[in-house]
């Protein structure tokens, strides 16, 4: 199992023929449209919420 896991799986790495470039972009940039949606998804979210919220005391009728 540690011989899996330990294996290179980037090619050469000492060499400019190794893989992690590309998989390091890959990935930042699977990270940026992540990032991208969910602040989209958020800023939909806080315009629906309503501008004041009610406090316990004006939910009962109190002043």
């Amino acid at each position: 199992m540690f011989e899996i896991l330990a294996d290179n799986n980037f090619g050469d790495t000492r060499s400019s023929d190794g893989l992690a470039g590309p998989m390091a972009l890959l990935l930042i940039l699977l990270l940026a449209a992540a990032t991208i949606f969910l602040i989209r998804n958020m800023n939909k979210r806080l315009k629906r919420l309503p501008e004041k919220f009610e406090t316990k005391d004006e939910a009962d009728g109190e002043p």
